[in-house]
């Protein structure tokens, strides 16, 4: 897995709590270095999909407003053990990261 992803599921009635954070800057473009006060470049996560068992099942689009390291908690029904759930995603510097999980 990506050290970029991490994942917390939990498996309940064939409903899975899914909770994924992201380890990203997610810079606004409007903060200065506090040391040389130019403005720091915006960089940040324009585009998160997430799959479950190969299938897309999610598609998220956010801007520079969300926070650093984000954090995304969502449920997915008919969810059973051994089912995978992935996350893939770029941002506006060209960088981007992936992850997948199997539910236990």
């Amino acid at each position: 897995m990506d050290k970029t992803v991490r994942f917390r599921v939990r498996l309940k009635d064939n409903i899975a709590d899914v909770k994924i954070m992201i380890f990203h800057p997610m810079e606004t473009g409007y903060r200065k270095n506090k040391h040389t006060a130019e403005i720091i470049p915006k960089h940040f996560i324009h585009t998160v999909k997430i799959g479950h068992n190969g299938k897309p099942i999610m598609e998220v689009h956010w801007s520079r407003s969300v926070s650093k390291n984000p954090y995304l908690n969502f449920r997915v029904p008919n969810a059973v053990i051994g089912d995978e759930l992935s996350i893939a995603w770029d941002d506006n510097m060209g960088e981007s990261g992936a992850g997948t999980t199997t539910i236990s």
